[in-house]
This record gives structure tokens, C-alpha cells and sequence, in this order.
């Protein structure tokens, strides 16, 4: 058998060597791509428009927990659903609703706010209840922030390099926004699979809702709303027939001055359940007549078998929380 040439041998090492280098392009190509969009994969959550004009917004469980983070510090300060879609525009565009732990020079986490420019210390920024709220605060120092459009009111707040940047994520924010808010009932969902984390059962939903509420979510519908949420208030109870249902009365909104009605509370404190489904292990949520299932092919809401003929919104009702643990 004849020896392969050493010029031989050169090309076939080129080769070798031009293949490894477009494997490691189209790697880094995928993983610059995950970065921008915040995906670890297939999206997982969903958000349609309740107008029925097709509009949707695609994302993943981590950007659906801090998206409904968001949206709860903006409605506990009692701020209108525009807050919340600024707020959600510009940590679309700033981590793409990600809470990163690096950016430009010393910026960070979900609205890329910078320690050095008085924002906070670096572990009260990577929290995003502190984040948010402090976006929050110098957003409504903005004079007529709800009349100005979008990208003008979030660039007075954050100063950014690239202030249009920001009306690209407005159409999603808006979608967002309307879903979070409870606005658009029945309009988020998400395939609701449980991830590595531990955190799960009927106590780590109440931490989260008082962490992301305050303890204000957890009062019934009527009981005085406490200004600085320090009021002891009663615990949602708990179903004895499996003890991993969480039932929570729906509560006046406590920014009810906004014009927010008490069925759009309930459809916020259910889609931010169905947002943390994953990292929560929520199974099931269930209010006003329908029902979410996580796992389901299409993971919708449906009405649910014992909403009887008398319709979803007759009766009072609660938000029904089911944990797989």
C-alpha cells in the first residue's frame, strides 16, 4: 500500500483542523444566541394576546419567574399596568429578563444597574425584589411616565447608550404585562416541568408569594391592607384531602387605587403560579372555573368539571395551588 505524501498528510490535518474550528463557530454561534434570547432550550412558557389577534410571546421559565417578580413589586407599590410594561420592556432589552451576574463594565443583574452609580450594593441589585423596585422609584419621578412612550420613559430612568433599543420589546412587554397584571385572563402558560431545584411544596409557594406580594397576598378578601406589610395576617389554608394544595382566598389588590378588580388579582396571583410552576413544582392551579395542568401536550386552561352551569364566576372564590411535593 503506497504512504500517504507528508503534503498529504498536511491537508487532511487542515482539514481536521477546519472542521474542529467550524464546530466550535457554530457552538459559540448557538451559545451567543441562548445568551441574547435568555433560552436554555425550548422556550417552555407562552403568552397570547386576550384580544384573540395572535399575537404571542415565546420565553423561558427562568425569564417567566423574574417577569412575574417584576409585575408583583409594580401592582404591591400600586402602580399601573404601563409601569409594569416599561419595566418588563427594559429588562427584556437589559438581560433579557435574566438575572446575570455580569454586563458592561460593573452592571448587573435584571435591569443592568451599576453599584458605582448609586443603585445599590452588588447583592441588593442580583436581588430582583430590590432591583425592580428601585426601577420602580425612579420611574414614577418621571413626570408623566404613563403618557410619554415607552422608550422615553425607560431611558429617563435608566440612561442608556442605546435608548431605542427599548421600543423593540414593547409589543412582547405589553403581551407580558397584560397577563401578569391579570388583565388577560387565562393568557399565560407554561409545559410547567420541574427543574433541578429543590425548593417545592405548599410552604415554598407561600415564601414565594410573600417574598415577591409581601404578606399582603396572603390576606383574605376585606382585611385592611397594611401600608408597610408588617400586620400579622392569616395563613391560606391548606387542603387536608392531599395537604399539598395551597388555597388562597382572593384579596383585594392593594393597589386598588389603580382601578385593579378583585377578579384581576386573581388571575395575577394564578398566572405568577403557573410562572413559578417549575421552579416551585407546581402541578396544578385552578381559579374562576378553569384549570391549568402542568406536563399537559398544550399546557392550556381549561374550564374545569365542577364549574357547573351556573359559570366560572359565580360564587366567591380562591386561587387553588397544587404542589407535586
Amino acid at each position: 500500500m503506497r504512504e500517504p505524501s507528508p503534503s498529504s498528510k498536511r491537508r487532511g490535518r487542515l482539514l481536521r483542523r477546519g472542521a474542529s474550528f467550524l464546530v466550535l463557530l457554530a457552538v459559540a454561534g448557538y451559545l451567543a444566541v441562548q445568551y441574547v434570547t435568555g433560552g436554555t432550550g425550548t422556550p417552555g412558557c407562552e403568552v397570547v394576546s386576550g384580544k384573540g389577534d395572535g399575537a404571542r410571546y415565546e420565553f423561558t421559565p427562568e425569564q417567566a419567574v423574574n417577569a412575574a417578580t417584576i409585575a408583583a413589586v409594580g401592582t404591591g407599590r400600586g402602580l399601573p399596568e404601563r409601569a409594569v410594561t416599561i419595566a418588563l420592556a427594559t429588562a427584556l432589552q437589559e438581560s433579557a429578563l435574566r438575572n446575570i451576574s455580569h454586563g458592561d463594565r460593573d452592571s448587573l443583574g435584571l435591569f443592568q444597574q451599576r453599584p458605582s452609580q448609586g443603585w445599590g450594593t452588588e447583592r441588593q441589585i442580583m436581588d430582583p425584589i430590590y432591583s425592580a423596585g428601585i426601577f420602580y422609584e425612579h420611574l414614577v419621578k418621571v413626570r408623566d411616565y404613563t403618557r410619554l412612550p415607552l422608550t422615553v420613559a425607560a431611558q429617563r430612568v435608566q440612561r442608556s447608550g442605546f435608548p431605542e433599543a427599548y421600543a423593540k420589546h414593547e409589543p412582547d412587554a405589553t403581551l407580558l404585562a397584560a397577563a401578569l397584571t391579570g388583565r388577560s385572563a387565562a393568557t399565560l402558560t407554561c409545559e410547567g416541568r420541574p427543574g433541578a431545584t429543590r425548593t417545592a411544596g405548599p410552604d415554598a409557594v407561600r415564601a414565594a408569594l410573600v417574598r415577591d406580594f409581601g404578606r399582603d397576598a396572603l390576606q383574605p378578601v376585606g382585611a385592611e391592607v397594611s401600608a408597610r406589610r408588617t400586620t400579622p395576617v392569616p395563613t391560606p389554608a391548606v387542603s387536608e384531602r392531599d395537604g399539598r394544595t395551597v388555597v388562597l382566598p382572593v384579596p383585594q389588590d392593594p393597589g386598588s387605587r389603580a382601578g385593579r378588580a378583585v377578579d384581576e388579582r386573581g388571575w395575577q396571583l394564578a398566572h405568577w403560579a403557573v410562572a413559578n410552576a417549575s421552579e416551585l413544582h407546581i402541578k396544578r392551579v385552578s381559579y374562576a372555573g378553569r384549570e391549568w395542568i402542568a406536563g399537559n401536550t398544550d399546557s392550556q386552561w381549561r374550564a374545569t368539571a365542577t364549574s357547573g352551569a351556573s359559570g366560572p364566576d359565580s360564587g366567591p372564590k380562591s386561587v387553588h395551588i397544587a404542589t407535586s411535593r
